[in-house]
């Protein structure tokens, strides 16, 4: 089967890209161009027809990628022309009308090139990264595991844990013989050696994750205290609805900021109150648990009424910054026990201070973000991973100091696995749609 699809973004542009692959993709070009296949990698002005018709589609380049030298592995080739939504139609209409030629699903180019060897499924995944890539630190992020170092790290992992599964399988094998002293400290020492590594990888504070989805960021406090003004300034636009009346957030409300580079996810959540209203009461709750899954919590408070409650106090910990709004209306000093905290004062309305609190907020991104590795975990898929491989490994051990050989190597095997299956390296079809799903049609 051969599989076509726009690969340039939709919508009216100066030019579109339409990729082919498959092995039906010479005969496609030839018979859309009436004339040979171009030159291999060279760019080609071509006229381009209607199938079966002699009727003009346009006229652009081609480009002619044979396989396996080619992003899939298969014969390949990108014909750009005018980006029209006529001239697009016009180009799919006609190759769809072709035997054994359809659609693109989304991601399938690349999901091709995992299955023919082309790319790793790491490198799989930081692509389709780099396409959704919103922020300079998601793109560096993307580009960094496209580099390969990641899956070399995991690579060189996996293959220690299957030259230990060599040696306790010839234990199994050969039961009467003993193993000599250095293949047994060399199992000691490298199963001792890929736990320490894993727990390191784990223990990252998820900044792999944060990059790729966004820094939490929760607006709490009571209300009327300025919580949704507050979402609104900083998102430059009227994200949530501001009114006077205590209470109007009822939902948390979510939007997408690049401060920096950095990619943030903001909440404004429902004002904190005692309330009777089940609706608030709701709005409420999912307020708090928005604040204990926050990466950073901005607690905004009234300068004039200072409400601050022992519960309010709660909230204020290291990840969080005390917001005191309306302090244009401020007429005395604030208490000195709010001066201790990690507070900035503030005006919404006079537009006073906000660079400081913006200052405060990037501060905490920065002590977020910094790592040294250059493993980084991007996804939950290969948290779990990590966790289930490390998890097999400490019972392997266990098995292997009372002799249990047969149930060792099982833990083993299974260990090496789920190495594997962060790379590709096993059978994982049962994975690969949900990876491949992300992506956008024509890639």
């Amino acid at each position: 089967m051969t599989i076509f699809a726009l690969s340039s973004g939709p919508g009216i542009s100066g030019i579109a890209v339409v990729r082919i692959s498959g092995q039906e993709t010479a005969k496609i070009i030839k018979t859309l161009t009436k004339l040979p296949l171009p030159k291999p990698r060279t760019a080609t002005l071509r006229k381009i027809n209607k199938i079966n018709t002699s009727e003009l589609i346009d006229e652009g380049i081609i480009l002619w990628f044979p396989g396996p030298q080619s992003y899939t592995g298969e014969d390949m080739a990108e014909i750009q022309v005018h980006g029209s939504k006529a001239v697009v139609d016009s180009l799919h209409f006609s190759l769809s009308n072709i035997e054994n030629c359809r659609l693109a699903e989304p991601g399938e180019f690349t999901k091709l090139a995992f299955q023919n060897g082309k790319i790793n499924l790491l490198k799989a995944e930081s692509i389709a990264d780099l396409i959704s890539s919103e922020t300079e630190i998601q793109r560096q992020q993307a580009i960094k595991i496209m580099n390969g170092k990641s899956a070399d790290q995991f690579n060189f992992l996996r293959e220690k844990l299957i030259k230990i599964l060599s040696h306790v399988e010839a234990k199994i094998d050969f039961p009467d013989e003993d193993l000599p002293n250095n293949i047994l400290d060399e199992i000691q020492n490298d199963s001792k050696e890929v736990i320490i590594k894993i727990k390191k990888i784990l223990n990252d504070h998820k900044v792999g994750e944060r990059i790729r989805e966004g820094f939490k960021i929760a607006i709490l406090g009571p209300t009327n205290a300025g919580k949704s003004s507050l979402m609104n300034h900083l998102s430059n636009r009227d994200v949530a609805i501001v009114s006077e009346i205590a209470g109007t957030t009822r939902d948390v409300i979510e939007t997408h900021l690049n401060l920096d580079g950095y990619p943030v996810v903001i909440s404004d959540t429902a004002g904190i109150r005692d309330s009777k209203d089940e609706i608030e009461k709701k709005g409420i709750k999912l307020s708090l648990n928005r604040a204990e899954k926050a990466d950073l919590k901005l607690v905004v408070i009234d300068a004039k009424t200072l409400d601050f409650s022992d519960f309010l106090k709660g909230l204020l910990d290291e990840n969080a910054i005390l917001v005191i709004n309306k302090s244009d209306l401020l007429e005395k000093d604030i208490y000195p026990e709010l001066k201790k905290t990690n507070h900035v004062l503030i005006s919404i309305k006079e537009n006073k201070n906000i660079e400081e609190l913006i200052s405060k907020i990037k501060n905490n991104l920065k002590n977020k973000f910094i790592t040294s590795d250059d493993i980084l975990i991007t996804r939950e898929r290969h948290r779990q991973h990590l966790q289930q491989c490390l998890d097999y490994l400490n019972n392997f051990n266990q098995k292997k100091e009372i002799e249990d050989f047969d149930k060792a190597a099982e833990d083993l095997r299974l260990a090496t696995r789920h190495l594997g299956m962060i790379v590709g390296k096993v059978d994982v079809e049962e994975i690969l749609g949900s990876i491949f799903n992300d992506f956008c049609i024509g890639k």
